[in-house]
């Protein structure tokens, strides 16, 4: 099969759907398929080998220009290489940058409007770039936010155009006003132009379904999926003190903070010796304050020996940390419709103690790797980690569990199976031509 599959970069982080994309793209083609993997803004940053190709559709240099000033729009098309260029976007990536929430929503309904908006010039480029290649089968988009680059694709291509749903709802429900609802709309309307969509798990399906106004029949669960082949289980700690990780980008919606608080519980009232909470993961810079006000808190109550946060980890090390953990705890306050770390952790014989809600429950009810408590509530997280620090024979048992539980369900052969039945689009024209078909959250 011959896929064109667009995958957004996001700068200088490590991003669960550039990983994603990325490990199934490998897995594709490992398997013998033609798969080109595109990224749009920026390259994109992974922890296994790159497989995406160098040239940059909608280089972030040239969005940002064409956002700010309209000179920009007029400019010749050979000007553009400069600042589309691998070694300029590459640079551009390398700097950390506060996002402006005005520009983040001008941009973003900018890219919704497609060719009769300020990035009209950039969907051109795309076109002549896409009418040099062979066409493909099938070509994905790696979110609704560029839904607008469909009707292009399929006028250029002619040819079936998919959008990935990969947590959209958490960054529209973000933007201010009117951005928020000028996008929505802009959204909705662009729906019936694509010809289906693939949600990474049962939930995020149902949510998205609701959220965007979707044909419920036109809509496909490719449930995530990651390699185990270097994610093996790790030997059980049996010294040391008890060791309680985050493995997630430091942001409030992903609730740090929370698990502090739980391990404030557990060290005052829930009868725990000295012990460690070791946190990792990416920190835009706007968010430095906020980890600046944990470790305070941590300090106040007399705890700030017991924390440490050791910044964004690469695969090697990320594999290295888990395998230090005796269990992964990330207390998301959102109902979240993705999930990577659990996998990895589970993966990594590591039980998990997750909030009931998103994703989660699917994830660990289907493999057995963890526990469940109640989302935002301190004490059930508290009582939950205590009862496993209290319980070896537990940890090593929900360890076994996951382990294994990944493998069957959520490995990346697994997700290239069900992405190769969801690009099947005559499958789900059929379904939108007559019933709903039944397995459309399966």
């Amino acid at each position: 099969m011959r896929i064109l599959a667009f995958t957004a970069g996001a700068a200088g982080m490590y991003c669960g759907s550039c990983l994603r994309d990325n490990a199934l793209a490998a897995e594709l083609r490992a398997q013998g398929h033609d798969i080109l993997l595109q990224p749009i803004y920026t390259p994109t940053l992974v922890d296994e080998a790159n497989v995406s190709d160098p040239h940059v559709l909608f280089g972030g240099i040239s969005v940002y220009l064409q956002q700010q000033s309209p000179l920009f729009r007029m400019l010749p098309k050979f000007v553009d290489k400069l600042w589309d260029s691998g070694y300029a976007l590459r640079a551009a990536s390398r700097r950390s940058i506060p996002v402006n929430p005005v520009f983040l929503g001008e941009m973003t309904v900018a890219m919704l409007q497609g060719e009769t908006g300020p990035q009209r010039r950039e969907f051109e480029k795309m076109a002549d770039y896409l009418g040099h290649l062979p066409k493909p089968d099938v070509v994905t988009l790696p979110n609704s936010l560029v839904i607008a680059m469909g009707p292009v694709i399929k006028r250029t291509l002619g040819c079936p155009v998919l959008v990935t749903l990969q947590g959209e709802d958490l960054y529209l429900e973000g933007l201010k006003e009117p951005y928020r609802s000028e996008s929505l709309k802009l959204l909705r309307n662009l729906v019936r132009t694509v010809d289906g969509f693939i949600a990474v798990s049962e939930f995020g399906a149902r949510l998205m379904t609701s959220y965007l106004d979707l044909p419920k029949e036109k809509v496909r669960v490719v449930t995530l999926g990651v390699n185990t082949r270097d994610m093996d289980r790790g030997e059980p700690r049996k010294d040391g003190p008890f060791r309680v990780g985050y493995f997630a980008r430091i942001t409030p919606e992903k609730s740090l903070h929370l698990l502090c608080e739980a391990y404030h519980l557990m060290r005052t009232k829930g009868g725990l010796p000295p012990s460690r909470i070791e946190a990792a993961g990416y920190i835009a810079p706007e968010q430095t304050a906020y980890l600046r006000t944990i470790e305070a808190q941590m300090k106040a109550w007399g705890l700030g020996d017991e924390f440490q946060y050791h910044g964004p980890l690469s695969r090697e090390d990320k594999v290295r940390f888990l395998h230090s953990l005796d269990v992964l705890s990330v207390p998301s306050i959102y109902a979240e419709t993705k999930g990577l770390f659990l996998l990895e952790a589970m993966s990594c014989g590591v039980p998990v103690v997750s909030p009931d809600h998103g994703a989660f429950p699917e994830m660990v009810r289907r493999t057995g790797g963890g526990l469940l408590v109640k989302p935002g509530d301190a004490q059930s997280f508290a009582d939950a980690l205590v009862r496993l620090y209290r319980d070896p024979r537990l940890r090593e048992e929900l360890g076994n569990r996951g382990h294994a539980g990944v493998r069957e369900h959520y490995s990346v052969r697994q997700m290239a199976k069900r992405a190769l039945a969801a690009y099947d689009v005559g499958q789900i024209s059929r379904s939108a031509e007559g019933s709903p078909d039944p397995d459309s959250f399966a």
